[in-house]
């Protein structure tokens, strides 16, 4: 049987804009050590309105969750007046619902002017790797 591990996730937002909040996450051991980081794509702040709006700052349950959609990923548990926060594959902001999309790099993929994330897909794999079972994720 594998050892369930106490990694647990920090989110850093770090530009507010207009169209959409652009952060860095950090899969931290038990000692605060960072053992992963990668950049992360959100919708911007309205107010935590559903589907519209990133979730505020705060301190979330988070656990593994598979859907036909998005196969292996994280649900966020217990936000305010939200429910389904995911963190998962997507490259833009306009593939998001409320959601927290996760990539190895910030670049304009697409040429629309808003930053978008790459290797999504794989990104959220590595965080798999560190969270396999219940975690938290503060979100800052």
């Amino acid at each position: 049987m594998k050892k369930q591990t106490k990694n647990s996730l920090s989110m850093v937002r770090t530009h507010h804009q207009e169209k959409q909040t652009k952060g860095e996450l950090f899969v931290l051991d038990e000692n605060g050590q960072v053992l992963f980081s990668c950049f992360t794509l959100e919708l911007p702040w309205k107010d935590n309105e559903f589907q519209v709006s990133c979730i505020p700052p705060g301190r979330y349950k988070v656990v593994p969750r598979y859907s036909k959609k998005y196969k292996h990923h994280l649900h966020i548990l217990d936000v305010p007046d939200r429910s389904l926060i995911l963190i998962h594959e997507a490259n833009y902001v306009r593939q998001l619902l409320g959601c927290i999309a996760v990539g190895k790099a910030r670049i304009d993929i697409d040429g629309d002017g808003l930053i978008d994330v790459t290797s999504s897909v794989l990104t959220k794999n590595k965080i798999l790797e560190f969270i396999d079972g219940p975690s938290e994720i503060i979100i800052s």
